[in-house]
């Protein structure tokens, strides 16, 4: 019974999909101009080639900040119930903590925190 629901629920969830796909490519407007298809940046047209190369450095930098976001949203909780874990909840929490830090400064020593 479970297996038949979850079947039944699957298929109707991939037919209203392409359905909703296949309305949508059908009455969407459509303009082939080729200004359109130009790339541009805060409404100014580009000047030159239009991609390049990043430094791997803003990459680190970003993978860093969503880190310690993450590292946020899990302690709040955390903290709220913190009575109620005990000990057990207090050792795994230093745990996450300790892995975070030794996260920071692998980072740090890499020198993925300076801008140059």
């Amino acid at each position: 019974m479970n297996f038949t629901l979850l079947v039944v629920v699957l298929l109707t969830a991939i037919a209203f999909v392409g359905i909703v796909i296949a309305l949508s490519n059908a009455i969407a407007p459509r303009s082939y101009n080729p200004q359109k298809m130009e790339p541009y940046e805060c409404g100014i047209p580009t000047r030159g080639k239009s991609w390049m190369q990043f430094r791997v450095g803003y990459y680190l930098f970003a993978i860093l900040f969503l880190m310690f976001e993450v590292e946020t949203v899990f302690l709040f909780p955390w903290a709220v119930i913190t009575r109620e874990l005990g000990v057990a909840g207090l050792f795994s929490v230093l745990f996450f903590l300790i892995i975070l830090v030794l996260g920071l400064a692998y980072a740090w020593r890499k020198g993925a925190l300076e801008w140059k």
